[in-house]
């Protein structure tokens, strides 16, 4: 356990001093003017921002780094939401396919591609009439 960055053999070391140096009625004295100081110290308003300020620095870090994950979520939003171009032009809307007219030859609709099995390099056969 530290006090201000004194350890307990300090701690000792710096009592041991005081009593040598003031002697035993004195250091009740020293104890009690000290004790008020403290008091006053802590109490103050500028112990409480000084308080303050540390815990906002020691904070600091995880806040830029959540910031910045922040603003690279919406960048990243942002270019999602943005139309895609191609070759510079911009998207056109789909229009819808106009019905076939009477008479007309079906419209096949696109064929998924096929999936070829692991070591082939021939497409499959499912002994269909091409086959």
């Amino acid at each position: 356990m530290e006090i201000l960055g004194i350890g307990p053999s300090e701690l000792v070391f710096i009592v041991t001093i005081a009593i040598i140096v003031l002697g035993p009625r004195d250091m009740q004295k020293a104890g009690r003017t000290i004790g008020k100081w403290l008091r006053r110290v802590v109490t103050s308003d500028g112990w409480k921002l000084f308080q303050q300020t540390s815990r906002e620095i020691q904070t600091l870090p995880n806040r830029l780094m959540r910031d910045a994950a922040l603003e690279e979520l919406r960048e990243t939003q942002r270019e999602l939401r943005q139309p895609l171009t191609l070759n510079g032009a911009p998207p056109q809307p789909a229009t819808p396919a106009a019905p076939p007219e009477p008479g007309a030859p079906p419209v096949n609709p696109p064929q998924e591609p096929k999936i070829l099995p692991p070591g082939s390099d021939e497409p499959a056969t499912d002994g269909g009439p091409d086959a």
